[in-house]
């Protein structure tokens, strides 16, 4: 059966147009608030690639969500982040639609120190089940920065207002980028069983002696994280990206083989996953200050 192909839609008023929408003010962002307008696809499942960026703030989020072996109630509201060129699919559930949605285009930002700076925003790479959960508080910020948005869109466009609305977008990013540095200290017990995990499978990886270093993607496809994610959560709690922690465990288990067995540095290289013994050794002493085989004779 041949699979169904997504609609791709290259620029904002087309998407709103046959998503039923109204007419966007500006031609590279717009803004939709689901409370004025309630127009919610008459079918779901529909699969579909934007080229733009999009923002969905739920104003209220009803039941549980997991997080590793826990659940966490919060009822305050969500954020959730997409960067171009991801796939998303229609729904129609009601719920979805009580909030709003900002969509803007690359080229809105391409020419401001945003448009160079935005991959630092990673939450755009999350799953949708990392979203950002808000506080009641943190809430009425996110709430009062899209109706700022609402009201500049609904000024008459001029020399000034995409530099404003582009200020107003970094501002909204900062938020966010704030509030889920909150979120990972206050779930740091569940990130923290998360870590274990990730330790848990990476000792197991090398002591299979299967070919090749385990990479982020692998690790996070285990944990069912975004790699992202996984990365923007570990740098929070211990200061280290995931490749950085994978290569500190890997550092960790080349020592206790250089110190409990005569295998030849190349074996353990072998042994470790690398295809090179150099790589080995250049790894080793980036982490150590020690090549391998003088850290072997301090046990001597």
């Amino acid at each position: 059966m041949k699979a169904i192909q997504p609609t791709i839609y290259k620029s904002i008023p087309e998407f709103m147009r046959d998503m039923d929408l109204p007419e966007p003010l500006h031609p590279l962002v717009a803004l939709v608030n689901y409370d004025v307008n309630r127009t919610i696809p008459e079918t779901g499942g529909h699969k579909l690639l934007i080229d733009f960026y999009k923002i969905s703030f739920k104003k209220d989020f009803k039941g549980q969500v997991k997080y590793g072996q826990g659940y966490y109630d919060f009822t305050g509201g969500s954020l959730a982040f997409l960067a171009p060129n991801q796939l998303i699919t229609t729904t129609i559930d009601e719920d979805c639609y009580q909030g709003y949605n900002l969509f803007f285009h690359p080229d809105l930002i391409r020419n401001y120190q945003l448009g160079k700076h935005i991959q630092q925003y990673g939450f755009f790479n999350y799953a949708v089940n990392e979203a950002l959960f808000l506080s009641d508080k943190e809430k009425k910020v996110i709430a009062g920065l899209f109706e700022n948005i609402a009201a500049e869109l609904d000024n008459n466009i001029d020399a000034f207002s995409q530099d404003v609305l582009v200020s107003q977008i970094e501002l909204l990013l900062n938020y966010s980028n704030r509030f889920y540095n909150r979120q990972f200290l206050t779930r740091k017990a569940v990130n923290q069983d998360l870590i274990s995990q990730m330790d848990t499978y990476l000792a197991g990886r090398f002591a299979d002696q299967r070919s090749g270093i385990p990479t982020v993607v692998e690790v996070a496809t285990h944990l069912n994280v975004s790699p992202r994610y996984l990365t923007d959560m570990l740098r929070s709690l211990t200061g280290q990206t995931a490749q950085q922690h994978i290569h500190d465990r890997l550092i960790e288990q080349a020592k206790v083989i250089l110190s409990t067995t005569r295998l030849h540095i190349s074996e353990v290289a072998y042994q470790l996953g690398f295809e090179h013994p150099q790589s080995f050794n250049k790894l080793f002493k980036r982490y150590t200050n020690l090549s391998p085989n003088v850290f072997r004779k301090s046990f001597n």
